[in-house]
C-alpha cells in the first residue's frame, strides 16, 4: 500500500512569517506560539503607529520592542532588515515606523562596527520619500541620541534632499513650526545641489537666506513660484480677498503655491465659499476627503462638489494617495451630507483592489472582541481594529466565489450579505461580541471549507477545545491577518498550511494566490 506517494502528497508551500515551536501565552492567557525575530518585527512594523497604545501593550513598550528588534536584526540580518524598512515606507505606507527603524538600524550598526550588507547611507535615503521627512528623521535622531549626527545619517539625508527639495516643497514644509527648517538641514548635512537640476543651487541658497536673514531674503527669478508667492504675501490684507474672487484667482493661488492650509492665514479671515472654491482645484485627493465637512459648511456649489466627488473616487487618485481603506470609512461616517456617500464608497472599493477572488468555499472569521474596539483617544472619529477587520473580512467574502462571513468574540454569528452589496451596508451588521473565543468560532462554523481566513489580534483566552486552529484539517490552508503585531500568535505559522500576514495593507492579499499555487511566498520586497 502506498504510504507517501498519494493524491494528498502535494508539496505544502511555506510562508515567510514563521513560529519557532516554542509555546508562550497570549495576553489573555491562551496557548500562544512564539514567532521568530523576523516574523515578530514584520508583524509589529506593519501594525505599529509609533507611540500608539494598544489594548494590551503601551505605546512605549511597543516602541521599545520595535527598536530592539530592528537593532538586533540590523546587525544579524542587515539585507532583510534594510529590505523591510524600504518596503515599509513605500508599498507598506508606514511613514513614522520606517523613519524610526532607519535611525535604529544606523545606530545599531555603528555601535557594533558592522559593515556588511546595505550601507547605512543607503537605508536612510530609502525611507525619506517626502520633503518634510529629512527633518523628521533628524529630530528623532537628536532626541534619542544627542546632537552629534554621524556621517551616514548626514549623507543619506543629503541624498534625499537633492531628490525632494523644490520650490513648492519649500513653501509647504519650510515653516516656523518646524524644529529643523530646510536651511538648518542644508547647513547640517552640507548637501550640494543636484547637477542635473540647475535651479537647485539658487533654491538652496534662498532656503538658507530665509532661515538666517528672513528680512532680506529675495527669491531667485529662476523660480517663478517663489516670486509669485512673495508678491501675494506682500499684498495688504484688505486687498487679498479680492484676489480670491477675481477671474483667474484660483490659477494665481496655485501658481504661487498657496495651499489650503496656508490660505486662511493669508486671508486672515474665514474660509468662506469663495475661498474654498478657489483652492479646491489645487488640492490633493486626501486633502479633499479631510475637508468635506468644511465644504458643506461653507456652501460650495454643486458644480464644484461634483468635481470633488469625481476626484476622490477616481481609481488612479485613490492608488496615488496610498491611504488605508479605513480612512475612507472614517470620512464616510462623518461626512455631513449624502452627496459624498457614493464617491467615498467607490473610493473604499478602489482601495481594496488587491483583494483576491478566491475559488471554492471560504470561511472568513472577523474578530469583534473587546480588545479590537479599544482606542487610545475617546474621539469618536477614530476608527478601531474592529472596523479594519470588518472592512477586510467583508471585502474578502464579497470577492470570494462562495463564502461564509462570521463575526466572533465570546459568541459568534454569521453576517449575511448578498453578492454586489455595498461594503458599508454590510458593516452595519457587525456588533461588539465581548471576549475572544476563536476556537469555538472555528468549531461552530468550519464545515469542510476549502480555506479559512481569520482577521484578528490573535489574543484569545484559554478554551477547553484547545488551540484555535487545531480543529481545521492540516490539508486546509488557514490564513491569519494579525492587526496588532503582539508577540504571541494563536497558532503555528510558516509551514503546514498555516500562514500569518500582518497589518492593514491590502498588498498582503496577493500572497494567498501565490501560496495556493503551491509557490512559497516570499517577503513582500523580495522577488
Amino acid at each position: 500500500m502506498a504510504r507517501f506517494n498519494t493524491r494528498a502528497a502535494t508539496a505544502q508551500p511555506a510562508s515567510p512569517v514563521t513560529t519557532t515551536g516554542r509555546t508562550l501565552r497570549t495576553h489573555e492567557g491562551g496557548k500562544g506560539h512564539e514567532r521568530d525575530a523576523r516574523s515578530e518585527l514584520f508583524l509589529l512594523a506593519v501594525s505599529n503607529f509609533v507611540t500608539r497604545n494598544t489594548f494590551y501593550e503601551s505605546g512605549t513598550d511597543r516602541d521599545d520592542r520595535f527598536a530592539r528588534l530592528v537593532r538586533d536584526l540590523a546587525v544579524s540580518d542587515p539585507h532583510w532588515t534594510a529590505g523591510l524598512l524600504g518596503w515599509l515606507r513605500g508599498e507598506g505606507h508606514m511613514r513614522t515606523a520606517s523613519l524610526v527603524g532607519a535611525a535604529e538600524y544606523v545606530h545599531a550598526r555603528l555601535t557594533a562596527g558592522a559593515t556588511d550588507g546595505p550601507s547605512n547611507r543607503q537605508v536612510v535615503d530609502s525611507v525619506l520619500q517626502r520633503p518634510d521627512e529629512p527633518g523628521e528623521l533628524l529630530a528623532y535622531w537628536t532626541s534619542a541620541y544627542g546632537r552629534a549626527v554621524p556621517k551616514p545619517i548626514k549623507r543619506g539625508v543629503a541624498d534625499a534632499v537633492r531628490r525632494l527639495y523644490h520650490a513648492k516643497s519649500l513653501l509647504k514644509y519650510d515653516t516656523a513650526s518646524k524644529g529643523y527648517r530646510f536651511g538648518d538641514i542644508l547647513n547640517l548635512v552640507h548637501a550640494a545641489p543636484d547637477p542635473d537640476k540647475p535651479w537647485q543651487g539658487e533654491l538652496f541658497q534662498y532656503a538658507l537666506d530665509r532661515r538666517h536673514h528672513p528680512d532680506t531674503a529675495v527669491p531667485p527669478a529662476s523660480l517663478p513660484v517663489l516670486t509669485a508667492h512673495r508678491e501675494l504675501m506682500a499684498l495688504p490684507v484688505q486687498e487679498r480677498r479680492a484676489v480670491v474672487t477675481a477671474p483667474g484667482g484660483a490659477e494665481r493661488l496655485a501658481a504661487a503655491g498657496i495651499t489650503w492650509e496656508a490660505l486662511a492665514g493669508w486671508l486672515q479671515g474665514p474660509m468662506d465659499k469663495a475661498a474654498w472654491e478657489a483652492v479646491i482645484p489645487s488640492m490633493g485627493a486626501m486633502a479633499l476627503v479631510r475637508n468635506l465637512r468644511n465644504f458643506d459648511e461653507a456652501g460650495v456649489s454643486d458644480e464644484v462638489a461634483a468635481r470633488v466627488a469625481a476626484k476622490i473616487s477616481d481609481p488612479e487618485q485613490v492608488v496615488r494617495s496610498r491611504q488605508f481603506p479605513f480612512r475612507y470609512l472614517a470620512a464616510h461616517r462623518h461626512a455631513p451630507s449624502l452627496r459624498w456617500s457614493w464617491p467615498l464608497e467607490q473610493a473604499l472599493g478602489h482601495s481594496l483592489a488587491n483583494v483576491p477572488a478566491l475559488p471554492g468555499r471560504t470561511l472568513v472569521l472577523v474578530d469583534r472582541s473587546g480588545s479590537m474596539f479599544w482606542a487610545q483617544s475617546r474621539d469618536r472619529s477614530e476608527l478601531t481594529r474592529a472596523d479594519a477587520a470588518a472592512i477586510f473580512g467583508t471585502a474578502l467574502a464579497l470577492r470570494a466565489a462562495d463564502a461564509d462571513l462570521v463575526q466572533f468574540g465570546t459568541t459568534s454569528d454569521r453576517v449575511t450579505f448578498r453578492k454586489g452589496e455595498s461594503v458599508l451596508k454590510i458593516l452595519e451588521r457587525f456588533g461588539d461580541l465581548g471576549g475572544t473565543d476563536t476556537t469555538d468560532a472555528v468549531r461552530r462554523h468550519y464545515r469542510k471549507h476549502d480555506r479559512v481566513l481569520i482577521v484578528t489580534d490573535e489574543q484569545y483566552a484559554p478554551n477547553r477545545h484547545g488551540d484555535s486552529t487545531a480543529r481545521i484539517p492540516a490539508h486546509v490552508p488557514v490564513y491569519t491577518w494579525n492587526l496588532e503585531g503582539y508577540r504571541a500568535g494563536h497558532g503555528p505559522s510558516g509551514s503546514g498550511n498555516r500562514h500569518t500576514f500582518g497589518g492593514l495593507s491590502d498588498a498582503a492579499f496577493r500572497m494567498v494566490s501565490l501560496l495556493e499555487a503551491a509557490d512559497d511566498s516570499r517577503w513582500p520586497w523580495q522577488n
